[in-house]
């Protein structure tokens, strides 16, 4: 039975999320993101990383995220899997015409890299733009492929991480220290 889930798997594109929230309950809009997309038949969780309490990227004065990334197999192509993610980002709530570019919101998920793909057009660019530049990606993708080769880059998530400049300050969920909680909320 397993050598007929790995062919599938191996017909079927490797793709890495980040799904992210700071706004109302973080880790089960998380939760519950995965939950809306692994009911979907076409796409099959493949890893999940721990949680992460991140420092906000961008516009700083916010509160804290949470991160966590995961890997999928799906038959999806980019672009349908995008709407699906987006269809899930507004049932939990995200309204994207409402919200500021990098300000709060209830859940995001991002298509970080879709097998080795290089693609570019209005409405998706993978890999993700920002990716080599976000730790609160990379820290979470550091656990579940540290080795995956970044396509324009040539670069492994580990190196990714390694060259970060000034990299935000990421946590293991509840890790958080005191000082940096209460400025947090």
């Amino acid at each position: 039975m397993s050598n007929t889930l790995d062919k599938e798997e191996k017909q079927m594109a490797l793709v890495y999320l980040s799904l992210g929230s700071n706004k109302g309950d973080r880790l089960s809009q998380i939760q519950q993101a995965v939950n809306f997309l692994t009911s979907d038949n076409s796409i099959k969780l493949a890893a999940s990383s721990a949680f992460y309490e991140t420092e906000p990227w961008g516009f700083k004065k916010q509160p804290w995220f949470v991160n966590a990334a995961i890997a999928i197999h799906t038959e999806l192509q980019p672009v349908e899997l995008l709407r699906i993610c987006q269809s899930i980002e507004a049932k939990l709530g995200r309204n994207r015409e409402a919200e500021q570019k990098w300000g709060e919101r209830a859940i995001d998920i991002d298509i970080l890299f879709y097998d080795n793909l290089i693609l570019k057009n209005e409405i998706l660019e993978i890999p993700h733009k920002y990716v080599h530049q976000r730790a609160f990606a990379l820290v979470p993708l550091l656990e579940i492929s540290p080795n995956f080769m970044h396509p324009v880059l040539n670069k492994s998530i580990l190196e990714l991480h390694e060259a970060l400049e000034d990299p935000e300050d990421v946590f293991l969920y509840g890790t958080i220290p005191t000082d940096e909680a209460y400025e947090a909320n």
